[in-house]
């Protein structure tokens, strides 16, 4: 039996989407982020499922999926239409980068 090289844990970047080499990282950074927004204001509420899916406009299977950052249907669009279903305002922001590709951010209050 051989054995395996060892392999050196490699220090990852800010985004594990990237470092997998999935596609749309940075896309689906940003539904995570919204995603665990999403999470936390219905545990905050102590909502269960079937009310957050009223709230939402969803099924509670739908939510479910949410409550597990299972997000991968919804889009960026929709993520937010929920935010702001939930009662937040929601801002986006678009400035000038010096680096030479712009990053996307969430920053919740």
């Amino acid at each position: 039996m051989r054995k395996k090289p060892h392999e050196r844990a490699k220090v990852g970047s800010s985004n594990v989407f990237a470092d997998l080499g999935l596609p749309n990282p940075e896309q689906e950074l940003l539904k995570a982020r919204l995603t665990l927004q999403i999470y936390r204001i219905v545990k905050d509420r102590g909502l269960t499922q079937a009310q957050a899916g009223n709230i939402l406009g969803i099924k509670q299977p739908h939510v479910s999926a949410l409550m597990r950052n299972r997000a991968g249907n919804f889009s960026v669009g929709r993520l937010i239409e929920f935010l702001t279903a939930l009662g937040q305002d929601v801002a986006i922001t678009v400035k000038p980068t010096r680096k030479r590709q712009g990053e996307i951010s969430v920053e919740a209050r």
